[in-house]
C-alpha cells in the first residue's frame, strides 16, 4: 500500500516518536553503564526528556483536529491535554522515587525505560482513532506496569502483586478483545468514526453489539479499578514497590479514561441510553466499595487503593450524566486527582526511608516532630475528602452539578452521602498526626526534589481550589472535539 493511500503525517506523532527513541536510547545506555553513575545519568535524562517532550506537546494545545494513517491516529485538543496529564503523572512519581529506588536496591535503568514505555502506551491511547491503535497502546502500557509491579524480584509480595495483576489483566484484555470482535462483526469496521456513522444511521443492530459494548466497558472498568472489577487493586497497591504504586495510582487511570472517551464518545455515543445505565451501576458500586472498604484498612497503600476506587466512582457519575458539563467535570476531577495522589504518595515514599510509612499508625505524632510536613499532608487529606476551599471540593462540585443538570439527583445525593463516609478515613490520618503520640522518630531527610514535588502539588490543590477558572477553561477546550 502506498504512502499516499495511508495519508502519513509523522509530524503529528513527534511526541510519541521522541518518547520511544528516548526509551530505546536509555535501554542501550543502561546496558553500557550499569554502575551507579550510569543509573543516575539514566534517571536525569529520562526526567529531562519527559519535560522537553511535554513542552513540545504543549505547543499544539488548542489546535484543530488532525488525523493520520487513515484516521488511526488523532491529534486534537483532547489528546494534547490528556498527554500533558500523562507527562505529569509519570514525571513526578519518577523523580520523587529516586531516593526510594536507591535505598531499596532497585535503582535500575530498566525501571525508567519501562515507565517510559508505559507512558508511550498511554499517549497512543489518548490519540487513538481506531480499536487497533487503542489496543496497541493499552497492551504496551499494561505489560510495562505488570513488570514494574514485580520489579523487586527478591520480594514475595512484589512478585505476587505482579502475577496477580498480570493474570487478572489478561482476563480483562480478553473481555475487551471479545467485545471488539462483536462490534466488528456487527459494524464491519474498527474505526471509531465509521462505527459512530453506522450507529447514527439507524441501521439494524444485532443484539450481540450490545454485548460487545458491555464487554468493552468491563475491560476498561478493570483498568480503572471500578467495582466490581477492582479485586486486583488493593493487593497490587500493597505488594508493588511504593514507587510503582505512586506511578500506577494516576497514570494508567488517566490513559484508561482517555481510551473510554475515545471509544464511548467518539464511537458509541448514539447508544448512550444502553451503556449509560451500566455506568450508573459501576459508579454506585465503586462509591460504596471505596467508602466502606477503606474504613477497615490499616495499611495506607491499601487504604489509598480503596480510596482510588471511590474517586473513580465520582468520575463515572460525570460520564453517566451524558452532557457537556459531565464530560468536562470528569476531566476536571482527574486533573485535580493526580496532584492529590502524587502529593500523598510523596509522603509515603519519604517515610519509607526509615522503614515506616506503610501503616496508618506510623503517622501518629507526626505534627509534634515535623509540623510543616503534617500540615501539608493534612491539606491533601482535606482535599481528598472534598473540603473547601481546596481543589478536591471543586472536583466533586462540578461532578455533582453535572449530575443534577442531567436529572440524576438520586445519584448525586448518594455520591454526597458516600463522600461524607469517605471523609472518615481521611480525617483519621489527620487525627493520628495531631492528637496521638508515638515514640517513633521521624528523622527522614526531605530531598530538594521531594520538597519541590510537595510544593507544586500543594500549590495546585490550593490555587485551583480558590481560583478554578483557568483549569475549567483548559478542560472546556480539551473536550470541544467531542461536543462538536
Amino acid at each position: 500500500m502506498s504512502a499516499q493511500t495511508l495519508d502519513i503525517n509523522l509530524s503529528l506523532l513527534v511526541p510519541e516518536i521522541l518518547i520511544s527513541l528516548l526509551a530505546m536510547a536509555l535501554l542501550l545506555l543502561t546496558a553500557w553503564r550499569s554502575d551507579a553513575g550510569g543509573q543516575k545519568l539514566v534517571r536525569m535524562i529520562s526526567a529531562i526528556g519527559i519535560i522537553v517532550v511535554a513542552v513540545i506537546t504543549l505547543g499544539s494545545f488548542g489546535t484543530m483536529t488532525e488525523t493520520t494513517f487513515d484516521g488511526l491516529f488523532i491529534n486534537d485538543a483532547f489528546s494534547v491535554y490528556m498527554k500533558l496529564l500523562l507527562f505529569i503523572s509519570t514525571l513526578f512519581p519518577l523523580v520523587m522515587s529516586w531516593d526510594y529506588l536507591v535505598k531499596n536496591g532497585i535503582d535500575k535503568g530498566e525501571y525508567q525505560v519501562l515507565s517510559l514505555f508505559a507512558l508511550l502506551g498511554g499517549m497512543i491511547m489518548a490519540s487513538s482513532g481506531d480499536f487497533m491503535t487503542l489496543y496497541l497502546g493499552l497492551e504496551l502500557m499494561s505489560l510495562s506496569i505488570y513488570v514494574l509491579a514485580a520489579f523487586r524480584r527478591d520480594d514475595v509480595r512484589s512478585n505476587e502483586a505482579g502475577l496477580k495483576y498480570f493474570i487478572l489483566g489478561s482476563l480483562a484484555s480478553g473481555l475487551l478483545l471479545y467485545g471488539i470482535t462483536l462490534v466488528y462483526g456487527n459494524v464491519g469496521s474498527t474505526s471509531f468514526s465509521e462505527i459512530h456513522a453506522h450507529l447514527a444511521s439507524g441501521a439494524h443492530l444485532g443484539e450481540s453489539l450490545s454485548v460487545g459494548i458491555i464487554l468493552i466497558l468491563s475491560g476498561f472498568a478493570f483498568k480503572i479499578a471500578a467495582a466490581p472489577f477492582h479485586m486486583w487493586s488493593p493487593d497490587v497497591y500493597q505488594g508493588a514497590p511504593t514507587s510503582v504504586t505512586a506511578f500506577m495510582g494516576a497514570m494508567p487511570k488517566i490513559a484508561a479514561f482517555a481510551g473510554i472517551y475515545r471509544i464511548f464518545l467518539d464511537a458509541f455515543i448514539p447508544l448512550f441510553h444502553e451503556w449509560g445505565m451500566v455506568l450508573k451501576l459501576l459508579a454506585l458500586l465503586s462509591l460504596a466499595v471505596g467508602a466502606f472498604a477503606a474504613i477497615a484498612q490499616t495499611n495506607i497503600k491499601r487504604m489509598l487503593a480503596y480510596s482510588s476506587i471511590g474517586h473513580v466512582g465520582y468520575a463515572l457519575i460525570g460520564l453517566a450524566a451524558g452532557n457537556q458539563a459531565g464530560f468536562e467535570a470528569v476531566i476536571t476531577y482527574l486533573s485535580i486527582y493526580i496532584f492529590m495522589n502524587i502529593g500523598v504518595f510523596c509522603f509515603v515514599l519519604m517515610l519509607n526511608q526509615d522503614g515506616i510509612g506503610e501503616e496508618i499508625e506510623d503517622y501518629k505524632g507526626l505534627s509534634s516532630q515535623r509540623p510543616i510536613l503534617a500540615f501539608v499532608l493534612a491539606l491533601f487529606m482535606f482535599s481528598m475528602a472534598g473540603i473547601p476551599p481546596l481543589a478536591g471540593f471543586i472536583g466533586k462540585l462540578v461532578i455533582f452539578k453535572a449530575a443534577v443538570e442531567a436529572d440524576l439527583i438520586g445519584l448525586a445525593a448518594v455520591g454526597i452521602l458516600f463522600s461524607a463516609v469517605g471523609a472518615f478515613y481521611y480525617l483519621r490520618i489527620v487525627k493520628f498526626m495531631y492528637f496521638d503520640t508515638t515514640e517513633s522518630q521521624f528523622g527522614m531527610t526531605v530531598s530538594p526534589i521531594s520538597k519541590a514535588v510537595i510544593a507544586i502539588t500543594s500549590a495546585v490543590v490550593i490555587v485551583f481550589g480558590i481560583f478554578p477558572g483557568a483549569l475549567l477553561e483548559w478542560v472546556a477546550i480539551s473536550v470541544k472535539p467531542f461536543i462538536s
